[in-house]
């Protein structure tokens, strides 16, 4: 056996073992970490969720905002306002409330 069939086998040997570490860490990574791929399509799906929950909040607070200005400067809003939501009603008025099912 000369030195360099020893130099090869020796290279392939480290290779090999190597590979096989390579290897068993990407397994151990992809389907047995805590982090794994299927926690990490988790975590996305879950994020996406909840920055469209952020969009949703964000467009109803601006809308409550708007609605609070208007209230806020405009008495016949208030009115309308107390009226629709509260039932509210002046002294020789009758209100009817209409349900309705689907």
């Amino acid at each position: 056996m000369d030195a360099k069939e020893l130099v090869s086998k020796i290279v392939k040997s480290i290779i090999n073992k190597y590979t096989i570490v390579l290897a068993a860490f990407v397994v151990w990574v992809i389907f047995f970490d805590d982090n794994n791929l299927r926690q990490h399509q988790k975590n996305l799906q879950e994020l996406a969720m909840l920055q469209e929950q952020v969009s949703f909040y964000k467009h109803k607070i601006e809308a409550d905002k708007r609605k609070l200005i208007e209230l806020q400067t405009n008495d016949e809003n208030l009115e309308k306002f107390a009226r629709e939501q509260f039932f509210m009603k002046k002294a020789n008025e009758e209100i009817y409330v209409i349900v309705e099912e689907n």
